[in-house]
């Protein structure tokens, strides 16, 4: 295995893992269960290597979505975090805290997929300097994108 790990979580910091070893193929999957796994137009995922994850901080909760799929979860925030099916994990691409390397490189379940799933990037672009600045001053309870000693940070109940 390799000596250089990837690190990730949902999205309040309940549930955090580490993996050691080479990732598998990062993919999209547009079947109804996806989609509705992760409440979006499909799902993206990259396989875990076998015995490299390791969950740091709690793990997820589970929902069987079909007689040979479960779904992982944090059962606090649920943030969507895990496909297992047949022995292999698959861990949600943007719980990872650094997801750059992470394209997907196949779409599975392409037939199922929303018609209108390829034009959405071409929609036009809402850019809104105010709103962006009001952002700036929201204070966020969402767990940063790093490891934490503690968590959650002031005191906030989990």
């Amino acid at each position: 295995m390799s000596d250089t790990y990837r690190t990730g979580g949902c999205q309040c910091g309940a549930v955090r893992f580490r993996i050691r070893g080479e990732l598998g193929r990062p993919s999209i999957c547009h079947c109804r269960m996806c989609q509705k796994q992760f409440g979006s137009f499909f799902s993206a995922l990259v396989t875990a290597p076998k015995d490299g994850v390791e969950w740091v901080r709690d793990e997820p909760s589970y929902f069987q979505s079909s007689v040979n799929i479960d779904r992982g979860f944090c059962n606090q925030c649920g943030t969507p975090l895990t496909y297992r099916h047949e022995g292999r994990l698959e861990i949600a691409i943007g719980a990872f805290d650094d997801r750059s390397d992470l394209q997907p490189q196949i779409q599975v379940n392409y037939a199922a997929r929303l018609p209108w799933v390829t034009e959405i990037f071409d929609a036009p672009i809402y850019e809104d300097q105010a709103f962006y600045s009001r952002q700036e001053g929201i204070i966020s309870f969402q767990h940063p994108d790093h490891e934490t000693e503690n968590w959650p940070a002031h005191g906030l109940k989990l």
